[in-house]
């Protein structure tokens, strides 16, 4: 293997690292209500894109799928923010060293 073929290699298929979106506690109530609302989402888009081949963003029918996929969104941020595990690790280690002082 030449060593020009290297950095080709190596670079190739590696995008920029992004850091993820935290993880969230979804209770169950939270998780029936965004199952239900994705289900209504998808059957609203289904219906309307059977019938009319295509989106049209100022269709009313669109707005609905719109309203509902904000209060989709609205349900998943209420829940709470599951913590890392580094700062699991981090808040541990401080009231261990808190405590010792």
């Amino acid at each position: 293997m030449s060593t020009t073929a290297l950095p080709a290699i190596v670079n190739a298929g590696f995008a920029p690292r992004v850091k993820a979106a935290p993880r969230r506690a979804v209770t169950p109530q939270a998780g029936r209500a965004i199952e239900r609302l994705a289900h209504a989402i998808e059957y609203l888009t289904d219906e309307y894109v059977h019938e009319r081949g295509f989106l049209n963003p100022a269709d009313a029918r669109m707005e609905a799928v719109q309203l509902l996929m904000r209060l989709n969104r609205e349900v998943y941020y209420e829940c709470p923010v599951v913590p890392t595990l580094g700062e699991r690790c981090r808040s541990l280690m401080q009231k261990f060293i808190a405590h010792s002082h």
